[in-house]
């Protein structure tokens, strides 16, 4: 007679060995389940190399008993906001070689000097949002403690003002900086610090010692954020970093520049002069004016392209006044270009793409967004690079359904963005059979001709696909009925964006939470991000969808505020770690960013981290939504 074994009767040292493979959410819902489980995560959390929690902000009470001394503790990836300088001495180990800490924004300058004095041996270390909140400070000598005392950083992160730091100091403190350093990223910096920084006999008002360019003498990664890109400033990195190999500046003008704070053709023929870079990134943003590099026209580029035989990543953002001699300049002096990015290409045609079948190019990246001029023969040109894995063609309003037949021979695509695009229902066959099995993104935002039938051609008969996020905003002709097929199709979706669909309602929230991935199932699928915002027919009723049991994954949620704002905050309540959005702002970070890589999640991850941090509090959060139900029906 066979005698059935449970699984909290193994071994202990077997239980550790197998739990010791698992996430820290799952480890955490196993020890939930009973009191053998529960002693062996006390017992492996005392000795785990890696503790990673990015999907939720823990608060101090609940990160404290998850990490007890550990010697063994080398990287630490947490999104502290919840967390402020309290929880200093629970994060941060003397073990750590790397630590990344998102969200910082409660914390003060005391982070950075606590981080020199405590983690000595750091190798890489990621700090966003430090001291943002009203309030908080940060000094410049929390900076030279963190600089001083971490001798072996090899990266390092700083996403965040650095500007709040006085400039006569700036370049004094990098002097201490560890020699070993070889990636540096900023989140915003002024173009005269960096200059400043990297110049030779620059430093302190007050100091003997001139700080030379040697400051930084083994950058090889350089990735800023500024007020202006200029030609000093451009200048001084490609003669103070000579090791440079992965430049990326970006910068958002709040007035348009004047040509001594502007990039001109000058200027980019001073960019890699010793024809090291592999990657470069010049992208003008257009967050605060539409502005764009007016004084760079072909010749530039023309200048630029004699050096970039080593170059593998290209992405030139607003240079509005390159037309198709500098673009094609580049793509035929480039034999070793894998990824090719531009944005605001205003005089790019089909003429850069013409030939390109005859080059060398095997390209695995290309993103054309906002390149009117382009058409569905441009894509015919591109789709004979067969090793394509993603290509971003938002907002390039003037393809169709001929350009979908040539992306449809891409057997390798992973992302597809069509933003904007003149396709119908019908053109979306043309990804059938090959290229939907492999997608992983797909966004069809704002492709004003489809309708539900997109669905049915689509997915109907598929089975199991690849596809994790879908983006099927804007959409005036989605409804209920669309959203109920895409229910059925049960493809495990991590994220669905449908905002700004106006025939959008309740019964499409009641489909998705009932949709079940596989026959053992569990309600509302897989989805950890779902954007609503300004659906028309979504009413407060449809809010009792959104509680638990169900989607239990979600961490980001976009609905409308004015829908029923005691509702709303109802939720947020009953659901701590649920980020609910109702201003209209996109959800998470930019998915679509591919200028430095293919945008990737661990879509196998199974996080109930949730559930088992609040199953204590279930009844009181569920009174309280109860509550709100009745205020509504009350007020109706």
């Amino acid at each position: 007679m066979e005698m059935e074994v449970s699984l909290d009767e193994l071994p202990s040292a077997l239980l550790a060995t197998i739990m010791t493979k698992l996430d820290i959410a799952s480890i955490c819902s196993l020890a939930s389940t009973s009191s053998t489980f529960r002693s062996c995560a006390k017992h492996i959390l005392s000795f785990l190399p890696t503790f990673h929690l990015l999907d939720i902000a823990p608060s101090g009470e609940l990160l404290r008993p998850l990490l007890p001394p550990n010697r063994s503790l080398k990287s630490l990836k947490v999104d502290c906001g919840r967390l402020d300088d309290s929880a200093i001495p629970v994060l941060l180990k003397p073990s750590l070689h790397e630590l990344c800490l998102h969200n910082c924004a409660d914390f003060s300058g005391k982070l950075l000097s606590e981080i020199g004095t405590r983690c000595k041996d750091l190798r890489s270390l990621y700090l966003g949002s430090v001291a943002e909140k009203r309030g908080r400070a940060i000094h410049i000598n929390d900076l030279e403690e963190l600089l001083s005392s971490c001798s072996q950083l090899e990266a390092l992160i700083l996403m965040f003002d650095v500007s709040l730091f006085l400039r006569h100091n700036f370049a004094r403190v990098w002097a201490s900086a560890s020699e070993k350093l070889t990636s540096l990223e900023i989140g915003y910096i002024s173009a005269v610090t960096v200059t400043e920084l990297l110049s030779p006999n620059l430093g302190s008002h007050q100091s003997l010692n001139p700080v030379q360019s040697s400051v930084l003498p083994r950058i090889q990664k350089l990735c800023l954020s500024v007020d202006y890109i200029t030609d000093a400033m451009v200048g001084t990195i490609s003669k103070g970093l000579p090791l440079l190999t992965h430049l990326d500046l970006r910068d958002a003008p709040l007035i348009e520049p004047r040509v001594t704070f502007d990039l001109t053709n000058a200027g980019l023929q001073q960019i890699n002069q010793l024809g090291r870079l592999k990657h470069l990134s010049l992208v003008r943003s257009q967050e605060f004016l539409i502005t764009y590099f007016r004084r760079v026209n072909d010749l530039g580029l023309l200048l630029m392209a004699d050096k970039c035989a080593n170059m593998e990543s290209i992405c030139l953002g607003g240079f509005c006044r390159v037309t198709d001699t500098g673009f094609k300049t580049i793509l035929h002096s480039c034999s070793r270009l894998c990824k090719f990015k531009v944005t605001y290409g205003t005089h790019l045609t089909d003429l850069v793409f013409h030939d390109i079948s005859a080059t060398s190019l095997t390209l695995t990246h290309v993103s054309l967004r906002w390149c009117n001029l382009l058409t569905n023969h441009a894509v015919y040109s591109l789709a004979s690079n067969k090793e394509l894995k993603a290509l971003d063609l938002r907002d390039c309003r003037s393809l169709g359904d001929e350009a979908l037949r040539a992306i449809g021979s891409l057997p390798k695509l992973k992302m597809l963005l069509l933003d904007g695009s003149d396709i119908t229902d019908a053109g979306l066959s043309y990804l059938r059979p090959s290229v939907i099995n492999s997608l992983l993104v797909l966004s069809l935002r704002g492709c004003k001709r489809l309708t539900d039938k997109c669905i049915t051609v689509l997915f109907d008969g598929c089975g199991m696909l690849e596809l994790r996020e879908l983006d099927l905003s804007n959409l005036p002709s989605l409804s209920d009925n669309g959203v109920l097929l895409l229910a059925k199709s049960r493809i495990h979706f991590s994220e669905l964006r449908m905002r700004q669909c106006p025939l959008i309602g309740d019964t499409s929230i009641m489909a998705l939470a009932s949709m079940k991935g596989d026959e053992a199932g569990w309600h509302g699928s897989s989805l950890r991000l779902l954007d609503l915002y300004n659906c028309g027919g979504i009413t407060p009723l449809a809010f009792r969808w959104l509680k638990k049991p169900y989607f239990p994954r979600l961490k980001w949620l976009g609905v409308t505020g004015s829908v029923n704002r005691d509702m709303v905050d109802a939720l947020a309540t009953s659901r701590p770690f649920l980020h609910v959005a109702c201003h209209g702002e996109e959800l998470g970070a930019d998915p679509y960013d591919i200028s430095d890589g293919l945008y990737t999640h661990d879509y196998d991850e199974v996080d109930e981290f949730e559930q088992w941090l609040l199953e204590a509090d279930v009844n009181s959060e569920d009174e309280e939504m109860g509550d709100a139900e009745n205020n509504e029906v009350l007020a109706v």
